[in-house]
Parts: C-alpha cells; sequence; structure tokens
C-alpha cells in the first residue's frame, strides 16, 4: 500500500501557484508518517515549493487542512477524486468545522490523529473507511512518536528543526483558534521523548511549534533543565506571565532560547480586556513598560504579535501600535488583522451582530484575498481596515526600520549569532510580506 502526504499551498500571484521562501518543515505530516506502520510505502508533497504528481500511482491521499489552505486542500481533492483516489483530511480546519470538510474528502479525521490514525488505515486496507473518525484528544500526546523527518529531504525547508513539546493552552482569548481545538486545555509530551528526539537530529537551531510553550511553568521549567546539557538554541512561542517567574526565566535563557514569538495584541488595556488575554493585563505604569524591560533583560529577542481590528481600535490607534513597535525595537513583529475563525467566540459575536463579510467564510470566497478585512470594524470600514494593517507590514518591515531595529544593545546586537539571525531573517520576512498581500486562495477562478 502507499500513502501519499500533502501540505497545501494558500494560493496563487496572478496564475501561478505562490512559492514560499520562508516554508518550514510540514510537522505535522512528518508525525502521520512516524505513526504509519512500516509495511505501508509513504511520500509526501509540499504544494509550497513542488507541483503534485496527480498521476503517480497511490492508494490513499491524506491532506492537512488549516483554515487559509481550505479551498487550496479541495481543488486537490477534486484533481485525486477525478482519479479514483480517496482521500483523508484532518487539521485545525477540520476541528473548527469538520460539517464542511467531511463534504470534500472520503474521510473527515476529527481532532489529533494519533489515537485514531493506525485505525484508519487497517479500516481502509479492508475496504471499511468511515466517513469520519473523532479522535479523543491524549493527556500525553506523541508517547514514543519520533516525528520522520526524511520525509523533509531535498524540498528547501528553513535550515531550522520543528518540533513539540506542548500543544494547546489553557488561556481563552476570543480570536483564538487553538483554544477551541483544544478546548482551552495544555496537554505537554514526556521530556525524555523530546530530549530523544533532538539528539536523533542534526540541527543545533529548534522551533518549538507549541501554542505556548510556558503555559505550565512547572512542566516547562523540567524541559528547560534537560535542555541546557544539550547546547542548542530554541525559539518558540510564549506569554506575558512566564515574566512573573525568574527561576523559569533563568532556565529558559540557560536552555539557549533566543526569543519566544509572544502575543501582545494591542496597546489598549479596553482592546486586551475586550479579547479575554488576562495575561496581558495592564498592571501599574506605561503599558508593557516593564515586561519590555526584563525581555532585554534576559536577552530574548522577541516576536511581538499584534490583532488590528478589534472594537476600540481606531486608525490613529493603530498606527501606534507600529510606532511602538518600532520604537521598542522588536525583532519581528507581525500586524495581523482580526480574523473570524469558525466557531470561535470571536466569529460567533460577528455573526450575531451581523459583522461577518464575504458571507461568513472568508476562506473559501472566491473574491477574499490574504491579509484583507473579512469583518466589519467598529471604527472605520474593512477596507481601510486592510489598508492600515499592511501600512503597519510595510512601515515595520521598511528598511529604514530593519536597519534601527538592528542596533538594540540588549537584544539583537547581544552576541554575533544574535545578530546574523536578525541579518538574515528580517530581509527575508520583508520580501514574504510583499509578496502574499493580496494574494488569492487556491489556484483556481470561479471561470475555471
Amino acid at each position: 500500500m502507499k500513502l501519499t502526504l500533502i501540505k497545501p499551498n494558500i494560493g496563487r500571484r496572478e496564475h501561478s501557484l505562490y512559492v514560499d521562501e520562508g516554508r518550514m518543515e510540514p510537522l505535522q505530516l512528518g508525525i502521520l508518517a512516524a505513526l504509519t506502520p512500516p509495511d505501508i510505502d509513504v511520500v509526501m508533497y509540499d504544494d509550497r515549493m513542488e507541483q503534485i504528481p496527480y498521476d503517480e500511482p497511490t492508494d490513499l491521499v491524506a491532506i492537512t487542512v488549516e483554515t487559509f489552505t481550505a479551498r487550496r486542500a479541495y481543488e486537490i481533492r477534486e484533481e485525486f477524486r477525478k482519479r479514483g483516489v480517496q482521500t483523508v483530511m484532518g487539521g485545525m480546519h477540520a476541528m473548527l468545522i469538520p460539517e464542511e470538510v467531511a463534504e470534500h474528502c472520503d474521510c473527515v479525521i476529527v481532532g489529533d490523529a494519533e489515537p485514531v490514525w493506525e485505525t484508519m488505515l487497517c479500516d481502509f486496507k479492508h475496504g471499511r473507511l468511515k466517513k469520519r473518525y473523532d479522535a479523543m484528544q491524549p493527556e500525553c500526546p506523541q508517547i514514543n512518536v519520533i516525528t520522520r523527518r526524511d520525509i523533509f529531504e531535498g524540498k528547501g525547508y528553513l535550515p531550522i528543526t520543528l518540533l513539540q513539546f506542548s500543544r494547546g493552552c489553557s488561556h481563552r482569548c476570543s480570536f483564538c483558534a487553538s483554544s477551541v481545538y483544544f478546548g482551552a486545555h495544555h496537554y505537554c509530551r514526556p521530556v525524555e521523548d523530546v530530549i530523544r528526539e533532538i539528539k536523533e537530529q542534526k540541527r543545533k537551531l529548534l522551533f518549538f511549534v507549541d501554542d505556548n510553550i510556558v503555559c505550565n511553568h512547572e512542566k516547562a521549567k523540567e524541559l528547560f533543565r534537560a535542555l541546557i546539557p544539550l547546547k542548542i538554541h530554541w525559539v518558540s512561542q510564549g506569554s506575558m506571565d512566564m515574566l512573573n517567574d525568574k527561576e523559569l526565566m533563568e532556565l529558559m535563557v540557560k536552555s539557549g532560547c533566543l526569543g519566544l514569538v509572544i502575543g501582545f495584541e494591542s496597546i489598549s488595556p479596553e482592546c486586551i480586556a475586550q479579547m479575554n488575554k488576562y495575561t496581558n493585563k495592564k498592571g501599574s505604569g506605561e503599558m508593557y513598560q516593564e515586561e519590555i524591560r526584563q525581555l532585554r533583560k534576559w536577552g530574548l529577542q522577541t516576536w511581538a504579535a499584534f490583532t488590528v481590528g478589534h472594537d476600540g481600535d481606531t486608525v490613529e490607534s493603530i498606527r501606534a501600535t507600529c510606532d511602538f513597535a518600532i520604537k521598542n525595537k522588536f525583532t519581528f513583529a507581525a500586524f495581523n488583522i482580526l480574523m473570524p475563525y469558525p466557531n470561535t467566540p470571536l466569529y460567533e459575536k460577528m455573526k450575531q451582530e451581523g459583522r461577518l463579510l464575504y458571507n461568513g467564510k472568508w476562506w473559501l470566497h472566491e473574491d477574499y484575498r490574504f491579509n484583507y478585512a473579512s469583518i466589519v470594524p467598529q471604527n472605520m470600514t474593512a477596507e481601510k481596515l486592510t489598508e492600515v494593517s499592511f501600512e503597519c507590514r510595510r512601515r515595520f518591515n521598511s528598511l529604514r526600520s530593519i536597519i534601527k531595529r538592528a542596533f538594540e544593545p540588549h537584544t539583537n546586537l547581544r552576541t554575533p549569532y544574535r545578530f546574523i539571525t536578525y541579518l538574515i531573517y528580517n530581509p527575508l520576512f520583508r520580501k514574504e510580506v510583499f509578496k502574499k498581500q493580496g494574494m488569492r486562495f487556491g489556484l483556481k477562478t470561479g471561470k475555471d
């Protein structure tokens, strides 16, 4: 039996598929490959950089689906359907809106696939594939499962190894799809499995793709202690409340942490309260002043993630957010338009208030473009929100800003390694900002 794993692209630029020059290994497919019995031949194709060989013989196709790649995933499935090949779909979007995904595949897996993957493959082999498999989330994920990385070879990924220590986050931010997926719970792998996985790959630069690697402080400390002897460099995602635990921060730095993606979200206390981001609640003094001081003290190169388009936002406040990010010389920053992912509290609120655009399904609509607003903001038009959010990305990633931010002595200039990392990745992300803006989802148009 032959199994084909596919990572879909987001969409196209004009009449060709977008080639992602900043692409990273599709970790989820490496885990599925590791879960697959050895008597099954596994191949993987990444639609972000290579043609999918639809006519190549295969028995079953598995496609991971995110909300941004749903339209393209459905196109890929249609090509295989024409050739009589069955498809199974799973991933974040399949958990958020399984009824839609089920319409576009022969089988949908709802939830993390680990508990049902081998059962599904066995059922397929014996001609009894079910239309849907509901996977109960394991309390301890990926036990004794080491990602198969041979399927990534030769595909031009960035030289950074992706892996996971934990999944989910116990916080309940109103816009967060991950919170819905994992039911606001946080699940950790055995530390010994993580260390084994690190030792079985060759790189010294790692990216833990955890939603919030420091969600459980004691578990995180256990991991960081085990990382110290390995002498690696790593990055991940974390929440602001980590700064309240001095021991946690000391261990994090000693273990080789270069920096974290941190959800600043907004510089407005009112907006923070609206989104239920209680880890960012303002104390005394200027918003984030003390937190930024601490991040510099620990030498962390911060990727500050902001969302724009909240009910308290104005054009002026969004521009002020960009000024704030440049002034504080963050290593990277994202200015993401507030997106109503299906079945999140934000989506339901916008739906009840009649503020969803594109018929409430922006991820499938022919007219939607990447980084466009898909809601009606309270204090501006959707078009203006799209315009000002791109203005922030353009300003923050301008050559002038890149040069200005490079000279932050506590972070970007702390060591030659950190400075080189800054110089390599900032121009790359600048390029991707302009390439992705306004991109269509999928490859086909409504006329195709």
